[in-house]
Order: structure tokens, then C-alpha cells, then sequence
């Protein structure tokens, strides 16, 4: 279990970065053999990730929604993301390939993303006796002071030190 960190932080950065959100949704349970080598695919490219640093991959947290599974991933840039995305010698391109193959034969399993390009001071984030979780686990994990009591004073420090 992570170590929980006593009272409220937030996460700190004075760069840009993504937030890029990935999931599945399953159309037909009964087809699990439509729909798990499409749940598969997801390790071997976090693997790689994990791996390789240099790729921009800061981390991600993953959570299980009513419609299907979810992964929220933090980037360093659209670029870094992007460059993951198209590289015939990383693993999402034949991945997306296989996917694409896949669902011509049917909408048994779907997929979708969303990519949110943040500036600093563009977003607050605040954790109260939580371990590192979401921003917190990528970005620099700080204490709130006084001075950021509140969603809006956080949002103003960080617009203030951007």
C-alpha cells in the first residue's frame, strides 16, 4: 500500500503537459472473444512506457467506469503523445491496426480518447491525507499553504509562478 501523505497538497508544475484519457466500452459482454484481445492491447503499450521514460509518458491511473474501462494518462506534450501514437516500432500503431481490423466484424467492443493540452496555472488539483494519486503522482507533490486555501487561490499561484 503507498504511503499516505498527512494533510492537503497539491501538484506543482511551471511546464505544460497532456492529459490524454483512453477507455473501452463493451457493447456485448457475451462477445468477450470481440472485446479482451482488445483489453489485452493496453498492457504491452504501458509496459513500454513504464520502460522508457524518454518517451514523455509521466504515468497514468487506471479506474473501471459503468461504461468500461478507463486510463488517465499524464504526457510531457501533444508531441511526445503523438510521437508514441505513430511510431511503427512502438506498440500502439499495430495495436490501432489490429483494433480497426477488428471492428469491421461488428460493434461488440468500442474505444475512445480524449487529449487535454494544459498550460500552467490552467488547472488545481488538492489531495487530503491521500497518497500521491492523479496530478500528484506525475507533477511535484506540495504541501497547501495558507495562501491556497481554495480552488481559486491555487489556481491564481500557479497562474502567478507560470
Amino acid at each position: 500500500m503507498s504511503a499516505v501523505f498527512s494533510g492537503r497538497f497539491t501538484a506543482h508544475t511551471d511546464e505544460p503537459f497532456v492529459v490524454f484519457l483512453i477507455g473501452m466500452r463493451i457493447n456485448k459482454p457475451w462477445a468477450v472473444h470481440k472485446w479482451l484481445p482488445v483489453a489485452l492491447e493496453m498492457n504491452p503499450m504501458l509496459v513500454e512506457l513504464y520502460r522508457h521514460p524518454e518517451k514523455g509518458f509521466l504515468g497514468g491511473t487506471f479506474a473501471l467506469t459503468p461504461g468500461g474501462p478507463l486510463l488517465v494518462q499524464y504526457w510531457r506534450s501533444f508531441e511526445h503523445l503523438e510521437r508514441f501514437a505513430r511510431d511503427p516500432n512502438d506498440p500502439h500503431l499495430a495495436a490501432w491496426k489490429r483494433f480497426y481490423q477488428r471492428a469491421r466484424d461488428g460493434d461488440a467492443v468500442g474505444v475512445w480518447h480524449e487529449t487535454y493540452m494544459v498550460h500552467p496555472g490552467q488547472y488545481e488539483a488538492m489531495y487530503v491525507n491521500m497518497p500521491r494519486f492523479g496530478l500528484g503522482s506525475v507533477l511535484e507533490h506540495v504541501p497547501i499553504g495558507r495562501r491556497s486555501d481554495s480552488a481559486r487561490e491555487r489556481i491564481a499561484a500557479a497562474r502567478s509562478s507560470g
